[in-house]
């Protein structure tokens, strides 16, 4: 019997050595106990690997909290559930646009309560390039991420480098989105195979206290 639905990953894989955020270290990861070393401990026959990890918070696809931006905020062990999974999920497409500012005007007359809000731009396809960091990527505007905050979106997610333009300081999106509880999520990737809408999102990071930011394994339910 065939599936009614199917899981679509739209997260990027995490590799030992890979830049996510040019000027964060990247990830190391190594054997804490290697298989070999295993066989010391164990009964004939019987093998174990432990890996380890090295690593940023921001690497790969992640999920901003508002800790992250916030100190009073809410961090990664205090975000509920229903506020990451299962949601009701809508893509808006900004692919090849003449601006690279998404403007509260591509969002008119969008419903966006409780939603995944979930930004395709396809500037994933420059994703480990010289170009994927460059400043010239696709961003949320201020006035967007006010709409959306105002609309009570549940999180916002975007396939490119930053949902903020990053030429300066300011992170007006960040600050906007999270001062309401609404988390980010940066670096999504394969936004191209989902549908507009009627889709399950799901981006849960590890139940960490006293962090803001951690990857996720992003992926959408779609029916068939």
């Amino acid at each position: 019997m065939s599936s009614s639905f199917r899981l679509i990953d739209v997260s990027h894989t995490v590799e030992h050595g890979m830049i996510t955020y040019k000027g964060l270290p990247p990830p190391a990861i190594s054997d804490h106990l290697s298989r070999e070393a295993s066989r010391e401990r164990y009964a004939p026959g019987t093998e174990f690997h432990i890996g380890r990890i090295e690593m940023v918070a921001n690497t790969g696809t992640y999920l901003d909290s508002p800790f992250h931006r916030y100190e009073a905020g809410a961090d990664l062990s205090q975000l509920k559930l229903e506020s990451l999974a299962n949601l009701d999920g809508v893509v808006l497409r900004r692919v090849n646009a003449p601006e690279t500012g998404i403007s509260a005007a591509s969002l008119e007359n969008i419903d966006v309560k409780g939603k995944a809000v979930l930004f395709h731009t396809g500037w994933d396809s420059h994703w480990r390039t010289e170009h994927y960091s460059s400043g010239a990527h696709p961003f949320v505007t201020a006035e967007a991420a006010e709409y959306l905050a105002r609309g009570g979106a549940s999180v916002v997610g975007i396939d490119s480098f930053n949902i903020d333009a990053t030429a300066d300081g300011t992170r007006p999106a960040h600050s906007i989105l999270l001062a309401q509880g609404i988390p980010v999520v940066e670096h999504l990737c394969g936004l191209g195979d989902l549908p507009d809408n009627n889709f399950r999102f799901f981006a849960v990071p590890v139940k960490v206290k006293g962090m803001g930011t951690f990857p996720v394994r992003a992926f959408a339910i779609v029916a068939s």
